[in-house]
């Protein structure tokens, strides 16, 4: 598995910081001040462990003990501004919350809760932006299993690119350890397991 050693994250830097990154140590902060377990995914994840792409937006999951929603939301909400009418009912509907920063960079916030998700978590490692900031992201395999699972051609696009850049350092037992279970609650047909596993048999014949 990819992992790199995690230690605790440098103030940042405003001169260092492009305005995602900015708002993704902004978001991590703010837990650290709870404290809360996060780690970012989406786009700034695939920045570290794929092809990188263009993002204008910050991925992250909060682990939410269940019972515990509404304190989370609403502390969210008391320290970052709401992107939508009504997002408290929105967040406990849909387990996403949407904020912006002070900034005005848009955040999503997964409200975790699968075994999965505290898993992801415990897993994650610092990326390094610059000399004086670093913030938390899900490590490669986990990126994979949220890509295989959401199952969007951005997605599956994103996939490719940190099987091309992982390449053998991909623990690929873990990938299928956690996506499985997942893909099992999805209600309907998947080919998930399958363009995965031919990306996987592609990859490792280019090597």
């Amino acid at each position: 598995m990819v992992r790199a050693h995690r230690t605790a994250a440098p103030a940042p830097s405003p001169l260092t910081v492009n305005p995602i990154f900015a708002a993704a140590l902004d978001m991590q902060a703010f837990c650290e001040q709870q404290p809360w377990r996060f780690c970012v995914i989406g786009g700034l994840a695939v920045e570290r462990w794929g092809e990188p792409r263009l993002t204008r937006d910050v991925d992250c999951t909060v682990l939410v003990p269940v019972g515990r929603e509404t304190d989370y939301i609403d502390r969210l909400l008391e320290g970052f501004t709401s992107r939508i009418e009504d997002a408290r009912a929105f967040a406990l509907a849909n387990r996403v919350l949407l904020i912006l920063n002070s900034a005005g960079v848009p955040i999503d916030v997964a409200l975790g809760g699968l075994p999965f998700e505290e898993r992801m978590i415990g897993r994650a490692s610092l990326y390094r932006v610059s000399a004086a900031a670093a913030f938390v992201t899900c490590s490669a395999e986990d990126l994979v299993v949220l890509k295989a699972f959401a199952g969007r051609d951005r997605d599956w696009a994103d996939i490719e690119g940190v099987l091309h850049r992982q390449a053998t350092r991909l623990d690929e037992d873990l990938v299928w350890r956690e996506l499985r279970p997942l893909l099992e609650l999805k209600e309907g047909p998947t080919d998930a397991e399958d363009k995965l596993r031919r990306l996987f048999q592609t990859t490792r014949a280019a090597e």
